[in-house]
């Protein structure tokens, strides 16, 4: 037994000797407990929360002792903001902004284009005309130029540790929450920024983008026949080089200028041969930038699925790389050095992690730049393109190559940048005097918020220190010493009052009290007994109430209480009496009838009339609390089962009226005085419960079918059975029906709306099928409208198949196709519906022995086990308990007719092993059925094949009314092999989705 439990019988135990009449103080006293000896620190591990003197464990710790400054608050330390010495300054990333923050640090690295960017002038009115920015206002660029050199003079001279890139990412229109092609945004940017330098006046300003990154190569075309040749110069930014099949960097540019044949459909037409001719092509490199960008083609388009993927392949580059052999003319200098490498983290073309590793052209040391972090790369960790991914590699990717000295290989890197190497010394890159000016501005904005966040630290230190002497002094004092004033407080407060997270609220102990409005003792286990004069403190400077002294001990439930543990103890002695005497066979007619539920279940009905004082008090503290609609309703709510649960009313019956009056037995008596008025009124309700509940037996467990003594079937609305099943199932809560509505049956002509065909199928939730037996009792109890039945005209020597069925009234053909026409357009006009989807392994189809509910439809969308009863058990109420026990439901299915009589198969769709059901809307289409499909299968859409009914699904963007997926349909789930390159499937979702890339931005001129 838990020790709360043990002390709660012990509080209680004099009430087996002590009557309720003989309470004096000293049992209050023993039932509040007062009395326990208080936990000592160090024995007691935790709280005990069924002795009220235990004051071990409520937060106490945090404050004995010594305690760290840094503990009085949750603010860091705003030095910890602030960049280091000789560091470098970081980005925020503002989402999924990485892939530009890359690019930011290496173009800032470049100086020879920041100082370019420096000598733009700015278009600020205040600057032009010499007044100066206005402090009171903020800098707003208004280019692209104007953003880029005031994020570069911050990122220069910013004291920040990391800085905010939101203004020139606004600027460019970007989304920050979409990850974008990172080699798409390079080009685009740089055909921007040209495009926009090219109106400067200042030739080092016009023409810095050609000359750090524009080169020249020509496309040589020679014809074979004559020996011509055709050449076209181009421009080029970067070298877009294939990693397909190649190991080392000098391999890529081999095959990107390697001889192509032209020969076949694919021949050139010469000017001097005047026909087509065989050829051969070839790029040949006329010129190199200072600054050479090579594109590594790691993400490229997948034919098979129709989307990228990523190349994880192993590349080598070396630190040094010497172009000379790849120039057309040799007598030049092409020695280049490394300066970057720009690496994506993670094996999916659709997500990942972007980050730069560049080297300071000034110091010739490498730098990592991970968004707002920068980490020094030196000894081991100079590992140039070596990042680790974000994904756990699988078992078939090859091993990283080894690599000499002054080269590495990196599966991630994606860009690589080359300066040409020069024995010039490294310029410097002067901020502007306007630019300083608002760098330093900023500087001083910092500084205020170090300053305020450095005195709000102090604050709550001195607020810490006086709390923690506080709390000191007052736990010291806190128990109540014996035979001391005392008063009782809510642990919650106390647990609130150590925390410093928030300041504690005025005490509010009104949760805890009864009904005569003093401290409840059920209520002890969340109360603590503390000294009066720490509870005088607690009230003078938080407030609150009520007080709860020794005067708050409530007698008058503690003697209710002492008087139910009695009678439950009375209780259990009875019952073991019982179980005795019910061992005993009767002899004659002497004895009482007992219904088996009641018999069952009485020790558990008189617990809850026991209880129901107790619930009445509780219900009226809660009205003292503002709790009262909730505790009336529950209470209503248990009178309405109660209701349902009188002893022996498993047996009343109208016909029989004396089993009522057999509940007055001296047993029943003692245990059930009650209204005998009540269980009358109650069975008058019924109106016949035995001939409903077999009513309800025939419509429900058993499908009416044409025997050989009758042609003839009585039909009634299903709306009507399932009225009547809610009223047998809940008498007291529910109203009975007294008439049998079958004019919705009918069109406005009178004729019927339905076949007997549809009737024992996809009708079956809308009619019900009687025996004519049954119907003869139904018009005796009820009142009819309509009379329908279903007649059958042949019955012997045809076959089943040939069998024709009439209907009185007659059909009517009009409105039956007008009704057909209307199910169909609700089924193509659904909101919400169930679907299921099936999963076909190794390309086997399901074959119908083995999943036979497959191509059946029904309504009901939940699946429900049909159990067998045993025999015995048939009467719908031979387990319907009235204690402790549910009710056996009557189960609601549609069942449909097969040819062999005593064959009856539900038409419910029964779900098969590999099979999901999905809720889906008619106006969905069938992509975003395929992205359900991937959460609930962890197949990616572009992997699965899908089919109804043998058609193919293939139009993602028709909606599935059109394509003809109606509620309960079976859609088959063929899924291809997975492509080892994608990642988790939350990538699929990008994939998914329309690649619009940079559309709408300002990088293409929106």
């Amino acid at each position: 037994m838990a020790p709360r439990l043990q002390l709660e019988k012990a509080a209680w135990r004099w009430t087996q000797t002590v009557p309720p009449e003989e309470v004096t103080q000293e049992h209050i006293e023993a039932a509040y407990r007062i009395g326990l000896e208080p936990c000592q620190r160090g024995v007691c591990r935790r709280n005990c929360r069924g002795n009220p003197n235990c004051l071990v464990g409520i937060g106490e710790h945090v404050w004995l002792g010594e305690i760290d400054e840094n503990s009085f608050h949750n603010i860091d330390d705003p030095n910890s903001e602030r960049r280091k010495k000789n560091a470098f300054v970081g980005l925020t990333n503002l989402g999924a902004t990485c892939y530009v923050n890359t690019f930011l640090q290496m173009w800032f690295l470049n100086l020879e284009l920041r100082q370019a960017l420096y000598l733009c002038p700015s278009t600020c009115s205040e600057y032009v005309t010499g007044q100066g920015i206005p402090k009171d206002r903020d800098y707003e660029p208004q280019t692209i130029c104007e953003h880029l050199q005031y994020l570069f003079a911050l990122l220069q001279n910013s004291n920040r540790r990391y800085i905010d890139p939101s203004g020139f990412v606004k600027a460019l229109g970007l989304d920050t929450g979409q990850q974008q092609d990172a080699q798409e945004f390079s080009k685009l940017f740089m055909s921007l920024l040209e495009d926009t330098l090219s109106k400067q006046k200042n030739p080092d300003v016009r023409n810095i983008v050609q000359k750090q990154f524009c080169g020249e190569y020509a496309y040589v075309t020679v014809c074979n026949q004559c020996g011509r040749e055709s050449k076209l110069i181009s421009k080029f930014y970067e070298l877009e080089l294939n990693i397909q099949g190649h190991k080392q960097l000098t391999d890529c540019i081999t095959e990107f200028l390697k001889e192509e044949k032209l020969e076949g459909d694919n021949r050139y037409f010469c000017e001097t041969c005047q026909s087509k001719q065989n050829a051969t092509r070839k790029i040949r490199l006329l010129s190199l930038p200072c600054t050479l960008n090579l594109q590594l083609m790691r993400f490229v388009f997948d034919r098979q699925t129709g989307h990228k993927k990523k190349l994880n392949t192993y590349i080598g580059f070396s630190e040094l790389l010497d172009m000379e052999p790849f120039m057309e003319q040799k007598d030049g200098v092409y020695i280049y050095e490394l300066s970057a490498v720009l690496i994506h983290r993670g094996v999916s073309a659709y997500s990942g992690h972007y980050i730069a590793h560049v080297k300071d052209p000034q110091t010739g040391e490498w730098y990592k730049f991970n968004d707002e972090d920068i980490e020094k790369m030196e000894g081991k960790k100079l590992q140039l393109g070596i990042e680790e991914d974000l994904a756990e590699p699988s078992k078939s990717q090859t091993r990283k190559p080894k690599c000499g000295k002054g080269t590495h290989c990196s599966r991630n890197a994606y860009m690589l940048v080359y300066r040409l190497q020069t024995r010039e010394k490294s310029l410097t890159a002067e901020v502007p005097t306007f630019l300083q000016e608002l760098v330093e501005r900023d500087n001083c904005k910092f500084e205020e918020w170090c300053n305020e966040m450095a005195d709000m630290r102090k604050q709550s230190v001195v607020r810490g220190k006086i709390k923690h002497e506080e709390v000191k002094e007052l736990y010291q004092r806190l128990p109540a010493e014996a035979g001391c004033p005392y008063e009782f407080v809510s642990l919650e407060w106390l647990q609130k009052w150590l925390d410093e997270s928030a300041p504690p609220k005025p005490i509010d102990n009104t949760a805890c009290l009864c009904s005569h409005g003093k401290l409840h003792p059920d209520k002890i286990s969340i109360m603590k007994r503390i000294s009066e004069y720490v509870a005088d403190y607690f009230y003078r400077r938080y407030g609150g109430g009520p007080r709860l002294n020794v005067k708050a001990l409530c007698k008058d439930c503690v003697v209710e209480r002492c008087r139910i543990l009695r009678l439950k103890n009375q209780l259990n002695e009875d019952y073991k009496t019982v179980t005795n005497l019910l061992k005993i066979t009767v002899k004659g007619n002497d004895g009482f009838w007992v219904g088996k539920s009641s018999l069952r279940s009485w020790r558990q009905l008189a617990l809850e009339q026991l209880n129901e004082q107790d619930d009445d008090a509780d219900q009226n503290n809660g009205k003292m609390n503002g709790d009262a609609q909730n505790k009336d309703e529950s209470t209503e709510e248990k009178r309405e089962e109660e209701e349902e649960l009188n002893f022996n009313e498993d047996l009343v019956c109208p016909h029989v009226e004396e089993v009522a009056s057999m509940i007055s037995g001296k047993f029943c008596e003692k245990w059930f005085v009650g209204d005998k008025g009540k269980a009358y009124a109650l069975v008058k309700m019924l109106i016949c419960k035995v001939i409903v509940v077999l009513f309800f037996y025939n419509v429900h467990g058993r499908k009416p079918i044409f025997a050989e003594e009758t042609d003839e079937l009585y039909i009634v609305s299903q709306f009507f059975v399932e009225e009547w099943r809610k009223f047998v199932r809940r008498p007291t809560r529910c109203s009975p029906v007294s008439s049998v509505g079958n004019s919705a049956l009918l069109c406005p002509h009178g004729g019927l709306m339905f076949t007997f065909a549809s009737m024992t199928k996809e009708d079956s939730k809308l009619i019900a099928l009687i025996w004519p037996s049954e119907w003869e009792a139904i018009q005796k109890l009820f009142v009819v409208d309509h009379v329908i039945k279903i007649i059958r005209m042949q019955t012997a020597e045809t076959s089943p198949e040939s069998t024709l069925f009439d209907s009185e009234p007659k059909l009517c053909p009009e409105c039956r196709e007008g009704l057909l026409c209307q199910q169909q357009r609700d089924l193509r006009e659904y909101t919400q519906a169930t679907i299921y989807v099936h999963k076909v392994v190794d390309n086997k189809k399901v074959m119908k022995e083995a999943a036979p509910e497959l191509n059946v439809s029904s309504s009901e969308a939940e699946e429900e086990r049909e159990e067998a009863k045993p025999e015995g058990e048939q009467d719908p109420d031979f387990n319907q308990t009235n204690g402790g026990a549910k009710r056996q439901k009557i189960s609601h299915q549609n069942y449909i007719v097969y040819q062999k009589q005593g064959i009856r198969r539900s038409t419910r769709h029964r779900k098969v092993r590999g099979e999901k059901a999905l809720l889906v809307s008619a106006n969905q289409t069938l992509k975003e059925l395929k992205i359900q499909i991937m959460h609930a299968f962890s197949v990616a859409p572009f992997d699965q094949n899908l089919s109804i009914d043998g058609k193919i699904l293939n139009d993602d963007t028709a909606t599935l009314g059109a394509l003809g997926v109606i509620p309960e349909s079976v859609i088959l789930l063929k899924a291809d092999e997975p492509i080892a390159d994608y990642a988790a499937m939350d990538d699929v979702m990008q994939v998914c989705m329309p690649e619009e890339g940079f559309k709408g931005t300002g990088l293409l001129g929106h």
